[in-house]
């Protein structure tokens, strides 16, 4: 497997894993604030924005730039939409203008990172997501977007 692959693999694992946090969040969810940080919707808008910057990097221009956050189905979108985008340029197989583990050590290890604390913060507002084996999870290279596979094997 190159690195192309590996990356896109990387990317369908977030998009499914993402997707469990993302799907039928309640309102009271999506607003949730424990004191000490981001809200889930601040959270997921960060995502997004770290997925542009990625894209970014791999292109060679390395911009940032945070975005003031949206709908929860709106930044739900753009998180996917991110995903498309950066698997749609890495399915190309065109050279990538960044290094690969530093793209992997810093915005793809923090927008998955930012999963967990989803995770986290379901289970903290009461409505948690459905523990899984992710191990034998039907993730597959280019399935990035809101529509994944069901659980193989529920915890």
């Amino acid at each position: 497997m190159d690195e192309h692959a590996l990356f896109r693999h990387f990317l369908a694992a977030l998009a499914y894993r993402g997707g469990k946090c993302l799907r039928d969040a309640p309102e009271a969810f999506i607003h949730y604030d424990t004191g000490n940080g981001r809200t889930p919707l601040a959270i997921l808008a960060h995502m997004g924005d770290l997925l542009d910057w990625t894209l970014s990097m791999v292109d060679g221009q390395g911009r940032w730039k945070a975005g003031t956050p949206g709908t929860w189905d709106q930044e739900t979108a753009r998180f996917h939409e991110g995903l498309e985008r950066l698997d749609r340029r890495l399915a190309s197989g065109g050279p990538v203008q960044a290094e690969w583990p530093r793209l992997l050590q810093g915005p793809l290890a923090d927008a998955m990172t930012h999963v967990g604390q989803l995770a986290l913060l379901r289970r903290m507002a009461g409505v948690p997501v459905s523990n899984e084996n992710y191990f034998l999870a039907d993730i597959t290279a280019g399935r990035v977007g809101p529509d994944q596979a069901p659980p193989r094997r529920p915890f």
